[in-house]
This record gives structure tokens, sequence and C-alpha cells, in this order.
């Protein structure tokens, strides 16, 4: 994909990439700031943590954020990642993955068969948004 965005009132926010996406959805945090990675402004971060929340979690596989090729623990993760753990959640967005792993039906068990499946990234996504 070339790019995400979401519009909050008038104002259409981009982001160029999955890994600024991510970077500018994340709670404010000094050390982000210092590096010029966070959002701008408590517009721009709910702007990003809402086009997160939109996002498919299989938008997570098919795009890595550190290419395959020159990472090892990108290639680990990919190469170890259970699609069939996967399954029973691969059809939803990150913020359905919220609103899942939120809901009375998720148990220990339920968790422990999903891990193989989902990717760290994924976590972190859901993360993001979960005081949503």
């Amino acid at each position: 994909m070339s790019g995400y965005s979401h519009a909050v009132g008038s104002v259409v926010y981009k982001f160029a990439d999955l890994k600024t996406l991510l970077a500018k959805a994340t709670p404010a945090r000094s050390g982000d700031d210092l590096a010029a990675l966070s959002a701008s402004s408590a517009q721009e971060r709910v702007a990003a943590q809402m086009s997160l929340a939109g996002l498919p979690l299989t938008t997570f596989l098919a795009e890595p954020l550190i290419p395959y090729e020159s990472d090892e623990v990108t290639r680990l993760i990919f190469d170890q990642h259970d699609v069939a753990a996967f399954a029973p959640v691969s059809h939803l967005t990150v913020g359905d993955f919220r609103d899942w792993l939120l809901s009375d039906g998720v148990t220990g068990e339920t968790l422990e068969a999903l891990a193989p499946g989902l990717t760290p990234e994924m976590a972190a996504a859901v993360s993001k948004i979960m005081r949503l």
C-alpha cells in the first residue's frame, strides 16, 4: 500500500507507510518527541489511531515493517507464523481485534491457541488503541 490516511473534521492526515502510522498512533512519550517520531498533535494521533483501528490484521503479514530479505528477526517471525492459529481472527481489523479481545468469550486457552498466529506488530497495533 502506498500510504494511509484518516480525516478528522475537515483535515485529512496522511501517513506515508505502516511504520509511520504505528509511530504516530503511539501515545505521547518524550523520547518519541525527541526522536521526531510522534504525532505532531493530539488530532494527528487520533487520526493515526482511527486509521490503525480500520486496518485489517492481514496487512501486517502483507507489509512487513522491515523487509524480510534484510532482517533475521523478521524472517524468524514470518517463518514461524502459524496460519491455522491466525485463522479465527484473520478477517478482523485491528479495532475489531481489540473488541474481540475484550469480549467475554475470550479465555486464556483461546489466547494461548491464537498466540502462534499473531505477530509482534499485530500485538503492538492493538495495544496502541486499547485505551480508546
